[in-house]
């Protein structure tokens, strides 16, 4: 039973290897950089699952914590790079993105003061 346990964590490994390839692809051809975007983040799932499976293949727990870790991280990663190609600076706070009032933001202020940037 051991032995194809085994054998069904190595084979959910291929198919999680193969699946961060097609990713790869993705991220390679997307036609727009949301869909770039989008294959990054999910090429971070994967490898999140992949560290996961291969710490049951080695027998080690410790592959879970940094799992968990970079799970977090792709995360933050993902919502920072969203707002900087929303706003083009990262310290715009969330709350005039839920309003609608951009004139206190980086890219308000040009387009009201009639700057060109």
């Amino acid at each position: 039973m051991e032995q194809a346990l085994h054998y069904l964590n190595v084979g959910a490994a291929m198919f999680l290897l193969i699946g961060m390839a097609l990713l790869l692809g993705r991220l390679l051809s997307g036609p727009t950089l949301y869909d770039r975007i989008l294959a990054v983040n999910s090429f971070g799932t994967k490898t999140v699952l992949f560290l996961c499976v291969f710490s049951l293949i080695i027998g080690r727990q410790d592959g879970i914590d940094i799992a968990i870790l970079y799970a977090l991280m792709n995360f933050i990663a993902t919502i920072a790079v969203l707002k900087f190609f929303r706003y083009s600076a990262l310290d715009v706070s969330m709350n005039y993105s839920s309003r609608g009032d951009l004139s206190k933001t980086v890219v308000g202020k040009a387009e009201m003061s009639g700057e060109d940037t």
